[in-house]
């Protein structure tokens, strides 16, 4: 772990800069990034109930003299955010980290879909197993939230005179996830709070978000969800051998084989860049569990497939409709339909942006050696959110946790921080925030 002793993560910066990175980079600790952790983990964020969560972000920066808001979406949803200002000559920079969990951490909604029981790393109570906090959602989002908060704190500990201002700012509704069935609210994922954010004024010249993956990267994907109904007879068990008999279940299970073979070849025409945009049927609806001697006349699938920087939702839409011709032709007469019922468009940001070339240089020097540039990514973020207002973003982020006693499967992974991990990824987040917000708007190309 290089360390901000001598000139190790400093190198290319000029001689005030690295006084500066060095003397923010003083004020991070591994207990420090432990407390802030364990605190974000131990408050429940499930998406679309993140307030509770978002008022003690802005405790925490408040406790630490940074301005900060709690700014409500309504009676249970908030983003939070703070603002270090500079004297108004420079640059502003935003760092970002979305707050709500991918579960809820409560048995009546998570199981048996996330297993057959919540074990303690899918609950909201972090624990500390020496370099590992263990929590719902300590890897992904609260442990690069927790680094956002850090990073500010250092900044503001070190008293750096700063030309523009540095915004830290923690978003509501950031999982790719609609609400549930049966509530009022809809609009409550799929980067909501990042939208109001920007809508509320809350802006900046360049961002950099905080999400996993330890390498600079300036694309993503994007994703379109689609509803596909499988049509057939609604009819009793007892008759099945008199009447007509088409059972939309079954051939709903046809068409979802047929769809995943498709998805591969889709992955593999799409790759491109540093992605690799993948589908999946992800839930089945169909029928009446309480009236099993009936079949329903319709079966219905969803499916998530990402789309690449440079493919539309129209395009992607269609090519679906190809791949549900190609389906129909496989199995004479079965009745598909399908509709696009959601679309958040890949993005990418300029290669030559201040953004861009500043988070990489952060990167090498932290690292002593080239950029590695991670490829085959399918993951989504609100960062399609910030890119698609204008604002020239990057995505870093910490690792998957390795050289753990147990299994590392999706759940743990999203559940699992390495402090040490939190560490680098703050001293990145703080040396490419002082290298910004130090200049004026022309050196960054403004």
């Amino acid at each position: 772990m290089n360390t901000p002793d001598g000139l190790n993560g400093l190198e290319g910066l000029d001689r005030r800069r690295r006084e500066q990175v060095a003397a923010a980079w003083r004020h991070v600790s591994a207990d420090r990034l432990r407390e802030l952790l364990c605190g974000l983990v131990n408050v429940p964020s499930p998406t679309g109930g993140e307030r509770r969560l978002a008022e003690h972000i802005t405790g925490t920066l408040a406790a630490t003299g940074i301005t900060a808001t709690t700014q409500p979406l309504d009676d249970r949803q908030a983003n939070a955010w703070g603002r270090l200002r500079g004297d108004g000559s420079g640059p502003d920079l935003m760092l970002y980290a979305p707050i709500d969990t991918l579960t809820t951490g409560r048995e009546s909604e998570d199981v048996p879909w996330i297993g057959p029981e919540l074990r303690p790393d899918m609950r909201p109570a972090a624990r500390v197993e020496g370099d590992l906090v263990i929590g719902l959602g300590a890897g992904n989002p609260k442990g690069h939230a927790a680094c956002v908060l850090m990073a500010a704190e250092a900044v503001h500990r070190a008293g750096l005179p700063l030309t523009g201002d540095l915004l830290v700012a923690f978003g509501a509704g950031g999982m790719p996830a609609n609400a549930p069935p049966g509530g009022e609210r809809r609009n409550i994922g799929q980067g909501v709070g990042c939208s109001f954010l920007l809508e509320q004024g809350v802006w900046a010249d360049f961002a950099v978000i905080a999400k996993p993956g330890w390498t600079v990267s300036r694309e993503e994907v994007g994703l379109a969800w689609f509803e596909v109904v499988v049509h057939g007879v609604h009819t009793y068990v007892g008759s099945r051998h008199r009447l007509p008999y088409e059972n939309a279940i079954a051939r709903a299970g046809e068409v979802a084989v047929r769809l995943e073979r498709w998805f591969a070849e889709y992955a593999e025409r799409h790759t491109a860049g540093t992605v690799a945009p993948q589908g999946v049927v992800a839930a089945v609806e169909g029928g009446w569990p309480h009236l099993a001697a009936v079949t329903p006349a319709a079966c219905r699938l969803l499916v998530d497939l990402r789309l690449s920087p440079g493919t539309s939702p129209m395009a992607t839409k269609r090519e679906f409709g190809s791949a549900i011709e190609r389906i129909r032709g496989e199995l004479p007469g079965t009745a598909v339909t399908f509709e696009m019922v959601l679309a958040v468009p890949g993005t990418a940001s300029d290669p030559g942006s201040w953004v861009v070339s500043s988070a990489t240089a952060a990167w090498e020097a932290v690292e002593g050696r080239p950029h590695e540039v991670i490829r085959g990514n399918s993951g989504a973020t609100d960062a399609n959110i910030l890119r698609s207002r204008g604002i020239p973003t990057v995505r870093i982020g910490m690792p998957k946790v390795a050289d753990v006693p147990f299994e590392v499967d999706f759940s743990m992974g999203m559940n699992t921080a390495d402090v040490r991990e939190m560490e680098r990824l703050t001293r990145h987040l703080i040396r490419t925030a002082v290298d910004t917000v130090t200049r004026s708007r022309s050196e960054v190309g403004l």
